[in-house]
């Protein structure tokens, strides 16, 4: 399987990366049959996950260090989203990261009056566009862990996937159909060869 064909599979839909984009970014890193897949390798990569995304401007440089700070958020949220599914307490580390990047551009409070009437919305600090895509990264994840959504929080029982998704009902156990269908041919396969 090529890198295209990899990045493919990774556009699979995931239950709950439409809601959530630090799902989507959790997701960022996978396994394929020949090895992982790292869709964040190098700040080139990075920088077009951001703007596909709507969360950095194109013509916005984002360095190697901004870089490394995307994908040490995403670590942060894989051990975050391990602690709440398994209900244990997370590491220091993790919790510093996502409050870190939650301090690194302060939202300002403003109202917003849409077709369905008036909500609230905070706006980050513009002043530094890669903290402030951090900054909605680390909010919509403590959205995620602390909301109604976060007891659906769940990591795909598939073997060799690393992604996470929401359980649309409480039997679901894979993140797509692709890896439910795989894990079941690979039992079927065993049930015949051990015959």
């Amino acid at each position: 399987m090529d890198h295209e064909a990899s990045v493919y599979l990774h556009q699979l839909p995931v239950p709950g990366e439409d809601r959530y984009v630090s799902l989507a970014l959790v997701n960022t890193r996978f396994a394929v049959s020949h090895g992982r897949v790292d869709l964040l390798d190098g700040t080139e990569a990075a920088h077009l996950w951001l703007v596909r995304h709507g969360l950095l401007p194109d013509r916005v440089d984002l360095d190697g260090r901004q870089s490394g700070r995307l994908c040490a958020l995403r670590e942060a949220l894989r051990a975050l989203f391990e602690a709440r599914a398994t209900g244990t307490h997370p590491a220091d580390a993790p919790l510093d990261t996502l409050n870190a990047a939650l301090a690194a551009a302060p939202a300002t409070p403003r109202l917003d009056w849409g077709a369905d009437g008036p909500r609230r919305a905070d706006v980050p600090d513009a002043g530094n566009p890669a903290a402030a895509a951090l900054f909605l990264l680390a909010e919509d994840a403590a959205d995620l862990l602390t909301g109604a959504d976060a007891a659906q929080l769940a990591e795909c029982s598939a073997q060799g996937c690393a992604r996470w998704f929401l359980r649309s009902h409480g039997a679901r156990r894979w993140c797509t159909t692709r890896c439910g269908n795989r894990v079941r041919a690979a039992r079927a396969y065993a049930a015949r060869k051990d015959r």
